[in-house]
């Protein structure tokens, strides 16, 4: 049953970019995999690290794009500067996906502007984790005790 869980929502992911015309929709389906767990709660708490990493991780590598380029010495920075601010918004567990993001929008060559590249990466982020969400609140696993509240 996990398996046809995941392959519906990766192909229920992938499809929506698509039909959305984004440029990468891989990242939707990428998204979904990553955050999807067998409960709605473990879900949402997942889903909220990677939407925040992932909106921290965009803003960052499209400022220094913009403002830096795609140096060695501004990714540096940036990991150091994204790390710094998750762990003053006590956003450990977004860290690594601020990172993913940052490298994105920052060394992969696009042929749109930084701000365009980290906003649909966002948005399919968002599409992702969307899906990922619904499809646990309709479709939680079977045979699974609820996750305990966290304390």
């Amino acid at each position: 049953m996990h398996a046809v869980r995941n392959a519906v929502a990766g192909v229920g992911s992938l499809a929506l970019a698509q039909a959305l015309h984004l440029p990468e929709p891989f990242w939707a389906c990428i998204t979904t995999f990553v955050v999807l767990q067998p409960q709605l709660r473990l879900t949402v708490d997942s889903s909220w690290q990677q939407l925040a990493g992932t909106a921290l991780g965009a803003a960052a590598g499209a400022w220094l794009a913009i403002h830096f380029g795609s140096s060695l010495l501004a990714f540096g920075a940036g990991v150091f500067g994204v790390g710094l601010i998750c762990a003053v918004l006590k956003l450990d567990n977004s860290f690594r996906f601020a990172n993913i993001t940052l490298a994105i929008v920052l060394l992969v060559a696009h042929g749109e502007s930084p701000w365009g590249v980290a906003i649909h990466r966002f948005l399919e982020v968002s599409l992702g984790i969307a899906v990922a969400l619904a499809l646990t609140a309709v479709w939680p696993e079977p045979g699974l005790a609820p996750a305990a509240a966290p304390r």
